[in-house]
């Protein structure tokens, strides 16, 4: 009697676990659907003409034509475009990693006056919105001649990415053992060596964390870039979608191209690095 009870509860709880398990896939399936599916349909017009995706727009295409594409990067220059993001981007994703880095060093491992007013200021920072500091950062670009210019996007961008970066990387170097650096110093090392060569490395998670948000943010930056930069020579990706969509609003089938080839690399850069992101904010949330 007492056997089948034992057994009764254990059917049981297997039962529910099952049965749990199997509602939190629906859940996610559900979830992940929402997401995927408007892809895979931009991604499936995109090889359409108008009329056809006008007429049957939920239907396959037929074949695979790459008419779109070619217009996307002759008739609009998105080639000019992708590049002009990619190097906004991978620059303000260069100094934010530089000098976050050495700023959240300075925070972590020394003791100096202001450190706590530092510490509060760049919390405090986190909670002022970008576009509040549009006006005065406006005239200040104006008065260094760098509208519409690259460097139009790289310091405003860089500047609002590094509250993010500093706290980040100062709560992961925070935790790392003091022994290395007096052993370091014993050794002759000064400080560029200790953080280059050994705070650095040991910091890889946190970088890249910090890495991969700076690029997103700055690449899925439209607002900035309509304010700051308006000629071709200059515009980034995002901001050429959004041209598309007012001046060829009647060609869906570019209008899908001109989505799939900007997302894209983010796709790509989240399909490749996202083990990277889930452990560098891990790590920085546990080491905190």
């Amino acid at each position: 009697m007492v056997n089948n009870t034992v057994f009764e509860r254990i059917q049981k709880q297997i039962t529910n676990f099952k049965l749990s398990k199997l509602i939190i896939y629906i859940v996610l399936s559900v979830w992940a659907s929402t997401t995927i599916l408007p892809l895979l349909w931009i991604f499936n017009n995109s090889f359409k003409a108008s009329n056809e995706i006008i007429n049957k727009p939920f239907a396959i295409a037929g074949k695979f034509n790459p008419v779109n594409y070619l217009n996307a990067l002759t008739k609009v220059d998105m080639g000019r475009s992708y590049m002009n993001s990619f190097i906004m981007s991978g620059s303000v994703v260069v100094l934010v990693m530089l000098f976050g880095g050495m700023a959240a060093y300075a925070i972590s491992r020394f003791e100096f006056r202001g450190r706590t007013i530092i510490q509060g200021a760049l919390a405090i920072g986190l909670l002022i919105p970008g576009f509040v500091t549009v006006v005065p950062v406006y005239e200040i670009l104006i008065k260094l001649h760098l509208v519409d210019t690259y460097f139009a996007l790289i310091f405003p961008q860089t500047a609002g990415n590094l509250v993010f970066a500093t706290l980040v990387l100062s709560a992961y170097m925070a935790s790392l053992p003091k022994e290395l650096e007096e052993a370091a110093i014993l050794d002759g090392c000064n400080r560029w060596q200790i953080f280059s060569k050994i705070i650095v490395p040991m910091s890889k998670p946190a970088f890249a964390t910090v890495g991969i948000f700076s690029f997103l943010w700055s690449y899925n930056d439209l607002f900035s870039s309509l304010v700051f930069v308006s000629s071709k020579k200059v515009r980034p990706i995002c901001v050429l979608l959004n041209e598309v969509s007012s001046q060829y609003g009647t060609d869906y089938g570019l209008q899908a191209t001109a989505v799939v080839l900007t997302v894209v690399p983010v796709l790509i850069v989240y399909l490749i690095l996202q083990r990277q992101i889930v452990s560098g904010l891990t790590a920085g949330a546990v080491k905190g």
